[in-house]
């Protein structure tokens, strides 16, 4: 043990932070502004996006908070804000009614009177006009800026953002509508911030399917105990396991150098249970990936997720190239029919069984022409469990190139997601099959 701790100790002991690098860390902290977010009739969206954006400038961020339309409120969040935080960044609240009061909350903390910007009036003027719209008295309140504030340009809406800057501390004002604050975000914002940050954050995720989060953890334990910079978090996922390195260093090169030696020794670690390294690749692209390399097709066969799988599948941009069809046969009749699943298996065994898996497998190939395929049965719930075939009971087949296995498995929640993990297994189970009867194939070749 105390050997494999200094092994982990030499991958993070060179990449740790200075007490003086910690000090120089900028906060940021979060303020989303609007009673529709509170109510819940709008998902804030926007605090995943800042949060993203701020972790990859190198900006601590401690604090996040959603506070409603009512100036007080708002008035003293922002107050709170400016006392812990470097920066302040406010989404909403900018739009033309009396209800939107971010800007002149911020401007009156800030001690900057407001000023009418005759660009900004401009750039709304012919915003309206552009669409043939009459633009109303109200929409002037809009081309009204903190004295001093530097003005960001809105090219998809009407409401400019702001930057106040005053005494060391730095508000950031953003329209609310994520087609307005993402596009200015990256044009204006995130500039800005990155002249002030003196390193940036790094990640990559190592992502693992068909291992428990439990069992994923006590394999890295070791290296979690020696981290220090880059760190290793897990995050679960239904039916995987992500492992997200990270780390702080002055530029790109430097911090993918810290990430890349830990990210080599988890692939060498859980070895085919990592399917990609790539952050914005899924399970069933990387699936698809595999069989399009190897030139093969792919069917499904649903009962208990009813298209689920299929759906999940086709939701990849370039399914059409390797998912052929498939078969939703939620009844017996339709399994015999669609699947040719023989009665008395039916009859002998259940719908719900490790042999109607693997008939309903071996029928989708045969039917669709492919050589892989995958099959789903089972009890969703919330009726239908009995102490024998319990709710959560499901059966998933997979057949590649005439060659069928099936297997058994439980899952624990509600309907949805006893059918989300069933599905997000049987993904793992094609992979599973698919890469072993590769390597069967390359034996049989070399041998």
């Amino acid at each position: 043990m105390t050997r494999m701790r200094e092994r982990w100790k030499g991958i993070f002991g060179a990449g740790g932070r200075s007490a003086q690098e910690k000090e120089n860390t900028l906060t940021a902290e979060l303020i989303a502004v609007g009673t529709e977010l509170l109510l819940g009739n709008i998902v804030n969206t926007n605090a995943a996006y800042l949060a993203r954006q701020c972790a990859s400038l190198g900006l601590a961020c401690y604090y996040q908070s959603v506070v409603g339309d009512n100036a007080a409120r708002l008035r003293n969040a922002i107050a709170a804000a400016l006392k812990r935080s470097d920066i302040v960044i406010l989404s909403g609240g900018l739009g033309p009614t009396s209800d939107d009061l971010t800007k002149e909350t911020a401007a009156a903390l800030m001690k900057m009177p407001l000023v009418m910007d005759s660009r900004s009036l401009e750039r709304i003027r012919r915003f309206f006009e552009n669409r043939g719209l009459e633009m109303t008295e109200n929409n002037r309140k809009q081309a009204l800026v903190p004295q001093g504030a530097l003005v960001l340009d809105n090219d998809n809406g009407t409401a400019p953002g702001l930057i106040l800057e005053r005494e060391g501390k730095r508000v950031i004002l953003l329209p609310g509508p994520p087609g307005e604050l993402c596009p200015m975000f990256e044009k204006s914002v995130r500039p800005y911030l990155s002249q002030l940050c003196p390193g940036i954050i790094y990640s990559r995720t190592v992502k693992i399917c068909g291992m428990g989060e439990s069992k994923v953890a006590s394999m890295i334990q070791e290296l979690i105990d020696a981290q220090s910079n880059p760190t290793v978090a897990p995050y679960a996922k239904t039916g995987e396991v992500h492992l997200r390195v990270t780390a702080r260093a002055r530029d790109e090169e430097e911090a993918a150098g810290l990430v890349g030696p830990v990210v080599k020794e988890l692939e060498e670690r859980f070895r085919d249970r990592v399917y990609t390294t790539d952050s914005d690749v899924t399970l069933e692209e990387a699936v698809l990936h595999i069989l399009r390399e190897n030139g093969w097709k792919l069917s499904t066969a649903e009962s208990c997720t009813g298209g689920l799988l299929g759906g999940r599948l086709t939701a990849a941009a370039g399914a059409s190239e390797v998912y052929r069809g498939g078969f939703i046969t939620y009844s017996n009749k339709a399994k015999r029919k669609f699947l040719g699943v023989d009665k008395e298996t039916l009859q002998r065994f259940g719908a719900v069984s490790q042999e109607t898996a693997l008939e309903m497998a071996l029928g989708a190939a045969q039917r669709a022409k492919t050589e892989v395929s995958v099959s789903v049965t089972g009890i969703a719930g919330p009726g239908g469990g009995t102490d024998e075939k319990p709710v959560g009971l499901v059966y998933i087949g997979c057949c590649v190139k005439g060659h069928a296995a099936a297997r058994e498995y439980r899952f624990d929640g509600n309907r949805a997601i006893v059918r989300e993990s069933a599905v997000s297994a049987a993904l793992t189970l094609v992979r599973q099959c698919v890469l072993e009867r590769l390597a069967l194939e390359r034996d049989e070749v070399s041998g």
